[in-house]
């Protein structure tokens, strides 16, 4: 049971796979089976009604072509064959159209709440991924300009992706990839200069560029510069004074990022610099290997990606005909340097939908310069809407802008925030509710899952004043637990492990909040079903054990998400 390989849920799940496997064999040995047929994959899961069995598994169903007989004479054949001696199951049966099901002991559910209590802040964590290097690259915003909400959403998405990788035995990096090369920095660079030459000549004697960023923070850099440094640009050129102001307001922008995210507890392993694959000749290159490859081609002065030849409708520039490479070209050498040269043998991006487009010609580009495009995957997540009083939020108040992180972390608790934007999965658009996030009531998910926290310290801090300490169970006194909502508490911790690896693998960190919010439900449930303070000793220090099981898992899963875990509420 303490195996950390996948958690009891997960280690069940693999021990009924080799059960079957092992039967299947013994039955086809002793003719019960065709012995020619091969066994075909099957599924083992925890089936939603547990009232027929606690695992169950479709073998007998997807095996009926293979051995051409019925799921149900398969199914007897397997069960037939079964050596359950030395396992965590008292027994299987045949039901429904071929579905095995599997009874564990009841030793089985005393062990998990000893598992939790023994391995502490480590349970729910295991050695599933074996240490394999992973790369999750999320919000990643322009530093042109504050953070949106599709940038909270995607900052508690992939934080929360890497805590999930981390916890399922994955060497998890995070990173930020710094847009400070090209178009939007010239672009930034126009504007400054336009800001800080309207301060000394007029709006009315200095055109604004028509494609240039209007944010009130633009007009803030060039203001602060001007009160630093005074009109000591004025006879600059236009290119020294761009580069001057650039070179002022690119790093308070991007540390200012770095402390709005660190606010959303959000800190980065790597701040990677777009800037530096110009500077080192990565760019370069990646577009002469390409060539090299026949990935590319000359046209009208520029070069060109084949990406048609990789399943793209139209292909794209690398290089345009100034001799400037494209935004697209970095990315390609961005990931080559991801995997080819740090070694992430997978690179997950949290991206806003809008760039769907781009998934497909990046993977291809990749494939076509001799990596392995399909290392990289995607994460496309959908829009945010922000409502008060059940109506649209677009403009902040402060401002009259669009709502940025730091506007929305001034109205709303961090832990709302977190807990508010992984409550969807990422494909899914999703409401935040700017009322709910700040209700104290069990009404607002976040403070229903910290308040079960809060109320099993409560009871035992009470119980500790009567004199009652919780003391710790033999496996015998924990086999006391038996009450259906004990039982239905104990499979919710039992599945955490299994959780976090089902949340890594699919991407979706939001199955971690449901949890959280389904196993605060069963501890409710619980703890209203069954009086903790009895009259048989034994069973009063099973179920404060449980409970004490119970408010770690909690722990353990808040703190994943990083939201904070009060003891009184």
């Amino acid at each position: 049971m303490l195996d950390s390989k996948r958690g009891p849920v997960g280690n069940a799940l693999e021990e009924i796979r080799e059960i079957v496997e092992r039967a299947a064999a013994k039955a086809q040995a002793d003719g019960l089976l065709p012995n020619e047929a091969e066994l075909p994959q099957f599924t083992v899961e925890v089936p939603a009604d547990t009232s027929h069995g606690d695992f169950a598994t479709n073998v007998a169903m997807v095996s009926a072509r293979a051995f051409k007989k019925s799921p149900k004479m398969i199914a007897d054949a397997i069960i037939s064959s079964l050596d359950l001696e030395n396992t965590s199951f008292s027994k299987a049966e045949a039901a429904g159209p071929g579905f095995i099901n599997f009874y564990v002991k009841n030793i089985w559910f005393a062990l998990v709440v000893k598992e939790v209590l023994e391995k502490n802040k480590r349970y729910g964590r295991t050695s599933y991924g074996n240490g394999e290097k992973v790369n999750v690259e999320f919000v990643s915003a322009n530093p042109t300009g504050p953070m949106h909400m599709g940038n909270a959403r995607g900052g508690a998405i992939g934080d929360s992706l890497a805590s999930a990788f981390d916890w399922a035995g994955y060497d998890a990096t995070r990173e930020f990839y710094i847009n400070d090369a090209g178009n939007q920095i010239e672009k930034f660079g126009k504007s400054l200069s336009a800001r800080y030459l309207q301060h000394f000549k007029g709006e009315e004697e200095v055109p604004f560029p028509e494609d240039g960023y209007h944010g009130h923070d633009i007009v803030e850099r060039a203001e602060e510069y001007i009160e630093i440094n005074g009109d000591k640009l004025l006879s600059a050129s236009e290119e020294e004074r761009m580069q001057a102001l650039i070179n002022y307001a690119l790093p308070k922008n991007i540390s200012k990022m770095k402390s709005d995210l660190e606010k959303y507890r959000i800190v980065y392993d790597v701040w990677f610099h777009e800037s530096s694959l110009h500077e080192s000749g990565a760019v370069k290159d990646v577009i002469k290997k390409m060539t090299e490859k026949g990935a590319t081609y000359e046209k009208d002065g520029a070069l060109w990606y084949k990406a048609t030849d990789y399943g793209e409708e139209k292909d794209e520039v690398l290089v345009r005909k100034n001799g400037t490479p494209t935004y697209f070209a970095a990315d390609i050498a961005y990931h080559a340097n991801k995997m080819a040269v740090r070694g992430f043998t997978k690179c997950i991006n949290v991206w806003g939908a809008d760039h769907h487009g781009h998934v497909a010609r990046l993977k291809g580009a990749l494939t076509a310069m001799g990596l392995d495009g399909n290392s990289l995957d995607v994460v496309l997540m959908q829009l945010v809407k922000l409502t008060r009083n059940g109506e649209l939020v677009k403009m902040s108040k402060r401002t009259g802008n669009a709502i940025a992180l730091s506007d929305l972390l001034d109205e709303v608790p961090v832990d709302a925030a977190r807990f508010f934007f992984n409550m969807r999965e990422p494909g899914s658009s999703l409401d935040f509710d700017l009322d709910l996030a700040v209700e104290e009531s069990s009404k607002n998910p976040v403070y229903y899952v910290q308040y079960a926290h809060a109320r099993i310290c409560s009871i035992i801090k009470n119980l500790e004043a009567e004199g009652i300490k919780v003391r710790s169970c033999q496996e015998k006194e924990l086999c006391l637990l038996t009450d259906p909502a004990e039982i239905e508490l104990i499979r919710s911790l039992a599945s955490f492990p299994e959780e976090i690896i089902k949340s890594a693998l699919s991407y979706d960190p939001a199955r971690l909040t449901h949890y959280a919010v389904d196993l605060a439900t069963r501890f409710h449930k619980f703890y209203n079903n069954c009086r903790v303070r009895c009259e048989d000793e034994a069973l009063m220090q099973a179920r404060l054990n449980l409970s004490i099981a119970a408010k770690q898992v909690i722990f353990n899963v808040l703190t994943m998400l990083k939201i904070e875990v009060p003891e009184s509420m």
